[in-house]
């Protein structure tokens, strides 16, 4: 939670309407490259940890806001250098709203985007999201059964080794 929280206070904090076309490209593609090797990271987390379940709740309240965070701020910064991009001019609140809409698929419509460059970005948004649940449910669900299966079961004592009477 306090990951989501942090994260969520950066994105309202940082200085993004004062930034260039190439910065917002620049802060999406490094994010999006920092959001993998986080994922990558949390992976190895899960797989190495005691309570494998827990760490992966931890790893979806990090890397979920992150990724939504990235295109929100996108959003907001390719709404203010180039008014027109979207439906309504955009706040943070606004851009962040537009992001969750998007990524669950809801779309209420009543902020769109209408330049070809805005579609093609939220176009993007929406493959990523997909194959962000898609594969990303998979490989944390595989990473908690892997960290599992590498615990000892616990109240079942383990037979001696035969072959090593030392053991």
């Amino acid at each position: 939670m306090a990951s989501t929280v942090a994260l969520v206070v950066i994105y309202y904090l940082l200085p993004l309407d004062t930034t260039s076309v190439g910065f917002a490209v620049a802060m999406l593609v490094i994010g999006l490259v920092a959001l993998v090797g986080l994922v990558a990271f949390q992976v190895r987390s899960i797989v190495r940890a005691t309570y494998p379940a827990l760490r992966a709740v931890g790893a979806l309240a990090t890397s979920a806001p992150l990724f939504l965070l990235l295109f929100a701020g996108t959003y907001f910064v390719m709404d203010t250098i180039s008014a027109g991009s979207f439906s309504e001019p955009l706040t943070r609140t606004d851009a962040l709203y537009f992001t969750v809409t998007v990524f669950v698929t809801v779309g209420f419509g009543d902020i769109t985007a209408t330049t070809e460059v805005t579609r093609v970005l939220v176009t993007a948004q929406m493959v990523a999201g997909i194959v962000t649940v898609g594969i990303g449910a998979r490989i944390i669900v595989d990473a908690v059964k892997h960290g599992r299966e590498q615990q000892p079961e616990k109240g079942v004592e383990q037979e001696p080794d035969v072959e090593n009477p030392l053991n």
